[in-house]
């Protein structure tokens, strides 16, 4: 396998390998694009069909194109891929399609990167495989012997086939929200298993993105900004604990900023619930042979059957993988200590991998401009 060399590697071509391809070709840095797919935005592509961006458009376009102006507020899944199609179209970006990282090594000279078919010599590796690179599908008591049909989310497409069906989205998190009002859209009888407490922020907030609110209170002290959000998205989502929904005791922007985890963004399930059409109940406790057992703390275990199970239970970014290094960068959940801008190893970056108040796809622009920064002035000096 002969060697080939170039400035830096990015693995992964979906919007933070775009992005950051983006910035280095305005910056003059020679780089590849690696991508195992055969086409950009994967992730994108193998969500469910309802999936739509919960951050608004004018906030979350990548470096250099607004997303086009006939395409809505928040786009669906198919605009966004046709985005960043057109992405690396228009910047001819050239991905390297079909190149499956295998390993990602560090030595005296730089970085080593294999392919199943390549090896290239570069002096900077960028990942940007993003968080939902393995599904994170976990177990409970009694799974094996359960007759309906478990998949996780990553599997679900549509609630089409569903009609008719009881079905229990494991996790209330935005996927398994909308997945549960998706459900419900197509005649199923959707339940949540939620095990335990969540935020719940809309959308749109006084006629404004909460996104736009979410960047303006960063910028003050975490307990001020909850403090400052809180009566606001009471007025407008109202006291969800009579529908099994209870409130964690810290604020949205203490949840992102110190827990790394986004607030659950409603586009309807919330009323949904409200109006009986969505189930909500506790935490599972063991599966049986045609439904679950939900631990129901003092009321004591309860029993419902279901004919089919979904798992909205998250990813994990698996960089261990490929990356050799992976344990001296990432912390105990795998997750890199640092995004949008060099790790502790010299040369290593990582991309779209910080949890932002300001949304994914704003960071993830800011990220790459940064990075692209650092390697230029690396590469001139």
């Amino acid at each position: 396998m002969a060697e080939k060399s170039t400035n830096t590697a990015i693995v992964g071509a979906s919007a933070a390998g775009l992005a950051v391809a983006r910035c280095l070709q305005d910056s003059g840095v020679p780089f590849i694009l690696l991508e195992k797919n055969e086409h950009v935005a994967g992730a994108w592509r193998n969500h469910y069909e309802r999936l739509h961006l919960h951050t608004s458009k004018g906030l979350s376009a990548l470096p250099d194109r607004p997303f086009p102006e006939y395409v809505p507020k928040y786009p669906s899944r198919e605009q966004v891929v046709a985005y960043l199609e057109s992405y690396a179209r228009e910047f001819g970006l050239d991905p390297q399609f079909g190149q499956e990282v295998t390993s990602v090594r560090g030595d005296q000279e730089g970085w080593q990167v294999f392919t199943r078919d390549d090896h290239y010599r570069a002096s900077n590796v960028v990942i940007a495989t993003g968080y939902a690179r393995r599904p994170h599908e976990p177990a409970w008591e009694g799974m094996a012997a359960y007759e309906g049909e478990i998949l996780h989310s990553s599997r679900y497409q549509s609630g089409e086939r569903f009609v008719g069906q009881r079905v229990l989205v494991v996790g209330c998190g935005n996927s398994g929200a909308e997945i549960a009002l998706d459900l419900w859209e197509h005649g199923a009888q959707p339940t949540t298993s939620v095990r335990g407490p969540v935020h719940v922020v809309p959308r749109d907030l006084l006629g404004l993105p909460i996104l736009a609110w979410s960047i303006f209170l960063s910028k003050l002290p975490t307990r001020l900004a909850d403090l400052i959000s809180a009566p606001l998205v009471r007025a407008s989502i109202g006291d969800l604990s009579r529908y099994g929904l209870r409130k964690p005791p810290y604020g949205p922007m203490a949840q992102i900023l110190q827990r790394g985890q986004i607030p659950l963004i409603d586009v309807g399930t919330v009323q949904a619930i409200k109006e009986g059409k969505i189930g909500v109940r506790p935490g599972i406790a063991r599966f049986t042979v045609n439904g679950v057992v939900f631990a129901d703390g003092a009321t004591g275990d309860r029993e419902q059957q279901f004919d089919a199970v979904v798992l909205a239970t998250g990813y994990r970014p698996a960089l261990a993988d490929f990356l050799e290094a992976a344990g001296e960068v990432t912390d105990a959940s795998g997750v890199p200590r640092v995004s949008g801008r060099e790790s502790s190893l010299p040369g290593l970056y990582f991309c779209g991998f910080y949890v932002s108040p300001a949304g994914m796809l704003h960071e993830i622009a800011s990220e790459a401009r940064r990075i692209a920064r650092d390697i230029r002035i690396k590469r001139s000096s």
